[in-house]
């Protein structure tokens, strides 16, 4: 690989948004990260060795894997578009109770009206209330009591007719 091409190549990864792009070949290894100030280029001159055939086999079941996937999704997607999704804002432990001996905040079919807490995510010692930004009722808890969630994560389904 010449420097042409590798010229092209951090072209086109800053072009497609990607932040970090490695490609190794034979006799060279290269790491093309962006999204900061400055892009960055790696590259590593190492000696020739032979790629496993394990890599070529790995990569194929991932790719069988998400084409028998998108059969099923559509059909529950379709299901739930007329819902709300609620989202998780943080990272944290998802509580439905405010403690352990208290009744939980909201239940599957109960009405919720803007501004209700529905659950609680403990980050770092401190527990923060979720308060619902639609109206609507609960179709579906999403997350069990006391499991870690990621942000962005839905939390609830609610009908808001």
């Amino acid at each position: 690989m010449d420097i042409k091409e590798i010229q092209n190549l951090i072209k086109f990864v800053a072009k497609s948004g990607a932040s970090e792009v490695k490609l190794e070949m034979d006799d060279i290894k290269i790491t093309i990260k962006t999204g900061s100030e400055s892009d960055t280029t790696i590259v590593h001159q190492v000696p020739a060795a032979p790629i496993p055939q394990v890599t070529q086999v790995a990569a194929a079941q991932p790719a069988a894997e998400t084409a028998a996937s998108p059969a099923s999704e559509p059909a529950a997607a379709s299901d739930d578009s007329k819902y709300i999704t609620i989202k998780s804002p943080i990272i944290g432990t998802f509580y439905r109770k405010p403690s352990p001996d208290k009744p939980l905040f909201v239940e599957v079919g109960q009405t919720i009206a803007e501004g209700d807490v529905l659950c609680i995510i403990e980050a770092m010692k401190l527990f923060n209330e979720i308060e619902s930004e639609v109206s609507g009722k609960i179709v579906k808890i999403l997350v069990d009591d006391s499991s870690p969630v990621e942000f962005d994560q839905p939390l609830f389904l609610v009908d808001p007719s």
